[in-house]
């Protein structure tokens, strides 16, 4: 199976024996890398090869992700790279919207598939997958331009930006991006199915989530971005909200000109196949329905 052109980093701390995104990676054959603190280093290498694991030269600045991630992007310019994948470690599948049924889709080819089109423009600076559990309308379009990316992004290198702050990082990245003037990409054909914050163990939950820190989240953001962020409540707790929901950055794509367009094909499935994997249930009409056509 053809491998991504960009390479996947996973960040992961307290985890070793549940980081999720490391165990449905290696089921699907991707290749990618695991970036680890090293006081945990050997908890890792029980379950993991070795060969997966990248240590950072620091541990426990308590500083939640911000050093790691900061730590990611650097190490993919070392190795000459144009962009880099990373991805939260809570992440328990890629689903691929098809026919307006979500299934479960190998990972391999969903990032290609997304690489291939945010290759296709001169002004995407961060693209990435959605939630699964915001993608449930069948009238959502194939992505969303200029929005919020989060757990799994897809980062141009030449940004003059990277991760600050402590809270809501990947909201403030991708402010700075879409500030700018470049564009986002959120993809609804592909999507990944992420465990809720706070329902695991590890992770920064002890730095950042415990007492009132959803509201000093919100807040902070607030302050870095006056005007443009503000604070409710919202599914049961404090909560960042950013003006108009976002839809007052309309920066529309560029596409390249040294590729030629018409040559693109307009169905390319990149390996994909439709496969059962277990006997529909009773009543799974729209499972039936796919294995038919």
């Amino acid at each position: 199976m053809k491998q991504p052109k960009y390479p996947v980093y996973i960040i992961s701390k307290g985890r070793h024996d549940c980081c999720l995104t490391a165990d449905f990676f290696l089921k699907d054959g991707l290749d990618f890398k695991i970036v680890i603190e090293p006081q945990e280093y050997k908890l890792y290498k029980e379950k993991y090869d070795p060969s997966l694991l990248i240590t950072t030269p620091f541990s426990n600045l308590g500083l939640g992700g911000i050093p790691v991630r900061n730590f990611v992007w650097e190490d993919s310019i070392k190795k000459g790279h144009r962009r880099h994948w990373i991805f939260d470690d809570n992440i328990r599948a890629v689903k691929r919207k098809y026919k307006k049924t979500r299934i479960y889709c190998n990972s391999v080819p969903a990032i290609r598939a997304c690489e291939s089109f945010i290759d296709r423009y001169t002004n995407i600076g961060i693209g990435g997958m959605n939630y699964t559990c915001f993608a449930v309308s069948n009238s959502q379009p194939p992505f969303y331009l200029n929005n919020h990316v989060y757990s799994c992004l897809c980062i141009d290198n030449s940004l003059p930006f990277r991760w600050r702050g402590r809270y809501n990082e990947d909201t403030d990245l991708c402010l700075q991006v879409l500030s700018s003037g470049l564009c986002t990409v959120l993809f609804n054909a592909f999507l990944i199915e992420k465990m809720r914050t706070m329902t695991m163990k590890g992770g920064n939950m002890a730095q950042l989530y415990q007492g009132d820190g959803r509201l000093t989240m919100a807040r902070s953001l607030e302050r870095v971005w006056p005007g443009v962020v503000s604070t409710n409540r919202r599914f049961g707790r404090p909560q960042h909200v950013v003006k108009n929901s976002w839809r007052h950055f309309d920066t529309p794509l560029i596409r390249r000109t040294d590729i030629d367009w018409d040559s693109i094909p307009e169905s390319n499935e990149f390996g994909m196949s439709l496969k059962q994997k277990r006997k529909p249930k009773s009543g799974a009409n729209k499972i039936k329905h796919l294995l038919k056509d």
